[in-house]
């Protein structure tokens, strides 16, 4: 299978090179972490870097189960320390060893030390890993493959790649076997419970003494709330909405057991929640927000077909690719009306609205209504499927979503 330099995240791992801080590469399982570790110790290698002074450890590997106790781990390591040199250390998926805390702690104190660590749940910045390591780490949150890396994996092109990469998402592994179906929709099935069943239990064990966390233990809720996350991605929802469409189903469960489920989806990568903002006063707003699935191939395997959405799959795949642009993402609230995305960064301010199809008169009012009603100059843009109403109208740019997707990371 042709691999794709990951350069956008290959770079920022080359900012932060040989500085003080521990470099924490976070992301839902099979997105491409171990590739992109491998791909910097290549560059490393490349730069003049002895082999001897990397040191990798994939912790998902049998052949280090003996190291996953942390005492063991951090005295395999510290053997091989060069004195006066800088030594790499890649420890992939180091959420497996037991109070790993305790080993990148003493590994990060120690002399000429270079500490990279991934993880598959969010939780390991929120726990005893920020405990010991606060202000010590910089996250460097990693997605699938963008809808230009797709491009370069699949060759496809225009908006045949487009379609395809609604359907299939953009999983690396899944780009290298396009026109295969089943064996993508059996990869996905074993995605989606690996993460489900095996990600979210190993969070659960390290949450076992915080009595205000509630144990996920019942798949079949957890499913059913991904199920309803997937298919309500374009709209505001609750706890509340959660909880009576799990009632609906015929069961009663209390809303903060629901909330906590949600919270583990969410640690997991799986969902990415956005709050709403004020467009007016400028904050951020408590209540109702979206969820967002990473992966479109996900949420087909989810979702039956009649629940397929062509306008919801192309606001999420806007979503992500503003994330890896480097914008904060917000839905925008005025007055009565949403501004589907609120993406911000530095003193820079863009307003994004999102449809399938502009050609009709209501839909391109209504979608313009939104962005005409915003009372500042910053820059306003509707993102659509069709070509057809493509153009500037009183300095609001109707794009085409495809050929945006297309452009440099940089603004519209």
């Amino acid at each position: 299978m042709m691999e794709i330099i990951r350069q956008e995240y290959l770079d920022k791992l080359l900012d932060w090179k040989d500085k003080n801080v521990i470099k924490v590469v976070t992301g839902m399982r099979r997105c491409g972490k171990s590739t992109l570790l491998e791909q910097y110790a290549n560059y490393l290698i490349s730069h003049g870097v002895d082999e001897s002074r990397i040191i990798r450890i994939n912790f998902e590997k049998m052949e280090y189960d003996e190291l996953l106790d942390y005492r063991k781990l951090n005295e395999y390591i510290t053997g091989q320390l060069h004195q006066d040199e800088m030594t790499y250390i890649f420890l992939d998926e180091v959420q497996k060893v037991t109070e790993y805390e305790k080993a990148v702690d003493s590994l990060y104190v120690a002399d000429y030390t270079d500490l990279y660590i991934t993880g598959s749940n969010a939780y390991m910045l929120s726990g005893d890993l920020a405990t010991y390591l606060s202000g010590r780490y910089v996250e460097i949150s990693m997605l699938p493959f963008s809808f230009k890396e797709y491009l370069v994996m699949t060759g496809m092109q225009g908006e045949e790649a487009f379609s395809s990469y609604l359907k299939t998402g953009g999983l690396p592994f899944v780009t290298g076997i396009i026109g295969e179906s089943e064996q993508i929709d059996t990869y996905l099935e074993g995605i989606y419970h690996t993460v489900l069943i095996k990600d979210i239990e190993q969070r659960q064990s390290r949450n076992e003494t915080d009595p205000n966390k509630r144990k996920v233990t019942d798949i079949v809720l957890l499913k059913n709330i991904a199920r309803y996350l997937a298919s309500t991605s374009a709209s505001l929802i609750s706890v509340s909405n959660v909880s009576g469409y799990i009632t609906s189903l015929g069961r009663k469960v209390s809303p903060n057991t629901i909330s906590d489920y949600m919270d583990a989806l969410s640690q997991a990568f799986i969902f990415y929640q956005v709050n709403r903002f004020d467009v007016d006063g400028k904050e951020l707003l408590k209540g109702n927000c979206k969820w967002y699935i990473v992966d479109l191939g996900l949420r087909r395997y989810i979702l039956p077909k009649s629940s397929y959405d062509l306008g919801c799959s192309i606001e999420n795949v806007v979503y992500f690719e503003l994330r890896r642009r480097g914008y904060r993402v917000n839905v925008g609230k005025l007055d009565d009306v949403e501004v589907d995305f609120v993406a911000r960064k530095n003193d820079e301010i863009i307003y994004y609205q999102v449809t399938a199809d502009m050609t009709s008169a209501d839909v391109f009012k209504r979608e313009m209504r939104s962005l005409q009603m915003i009372r500042d100059n910053y820059e306003k843009v509707v993102l659509t499927l069709d070509r057809y109403s493509l153009g500037n109208y009183e300095g609001i740019r109707v794009v085409n979503v495809v050929d945006w997707l297309m452009k440099e990371n940089s603004g519209c």
